[in-house]
Parts: C-alpha cells; structure tokens; sequence
C-alpha cells in the first residue's frame, strides 16, 4: 500500500476516533477514555459499553460526513502534548546554546520551554487538524467492535472498512 495513502486513512480513523470520544463525553462527562489510531480503526481503553461505543461509532462518523469536522479535533489528543514538548524542547536548547554551565543556561532555557509550551497550546489543535486528523471519512463505515479483558484492562478494538 502506498504509504500516503495508509497516512490518510490513519488520518481518517483518529477523527472518528476523536469523534467517537466526544460523542462519548456528551452522554457521560466524567468518562475515561483513551484512543490509538492505526490503518485498521483504533482502540479505546476504558470501561464503556460495547453496543454504546458502537453506536456512538456510527454516530461520529456520521456527524463527520454531516460537516462537525472539530468533532475531529480533541482538546486532550496526545498531539497537543508533543508539539508542545518539541516546541520547549527546542526552545530551550536554542536558548542554552553557547553556555558553558548549566546554572547559566538554565534561566533562559526554563523561560524559552515555557513559551513553547504556550504556543504549543493554540498550535496542537491546527496540527491536527491540518496534518494527524482528517474529517474526509467517505464511505467508511463499522466493521467491528470487539471487547477485550487483559488483566484487568478494558479495551475495545473497532475495525473500520470501506464499501
């Protein structure tokens, strides 16, 4: 398979992921749950009831198709931490260069992670939206929604396919 085009459909499977969590949410707001995309649909960790999490599937992809793309884009996705990270990563790296003791380096590398991590904020939610999710579900619809229970773990795998 070409590998834009397995990016796009990972793409497409973390906005109905993030859909789907949202969907979720609504019903029930002090749920916890967590999701991992890959180019078969994704995995939600969490106690939540399978026929509930497949219609709440169903739900999000068509909310999606409907034109609610920012279901697309969730406030706690893991992208919104790593571009923060790399930002104060880089941010401080840059500002300790040319130091030659970590107590002189470290003032303005604390200050530069700092607004990096600020920018991180507004940045994680275009990042995703532009370049980790894509709203463009098409013809995709549910395939499977299977429960699994390892040691203790909650977990359901929802396999996505295409007419």
């Amino acid at each position: 398979m070409n590998i834009f085009k397995e990016l796009n459909i990972i793409r497409r499977n973390h906005a109905i992921e993030h859909a789907t969590l949202q969907v979720l949410a609504r019903k029930h707001p002090t749920i916890r749950l967590v999701g991992r995309s890959d180019p078969q649909g994704f995995v939600i960790y969490g106690r939540v009831d399978t026929i509930e999490l497949a219609d709440a599937v169903t739900e999000a992809i068509s909310l999606l198709r409907g034109g609610n793309s920012q279901l697309a884009v969730h406030p706690n996705c893991g992208t919104n931490l790593s571009v923060s990270g790399m930002l104060a990563g880089v941010f401080a790296l840059v500002a300790s260069r040319g130091k030659k003791k970590l107590w002189d380096a470290l003032p303005a590398a604390v200050v530069a992670a700092t607004v990096g991590i600020l920018l991180g904020r507004p940045l994680g939610p275009i990042v995703q939206e532009k370049i980790t999710t894509s709203a463009n579900v098409g013809d995709v619809k549910v395939k499977e929604v299977k429960r699994q229970d390892v040691s203790g773990v909650v977990r359901h795998r929802v396999v996505l396919t295409r007419d």
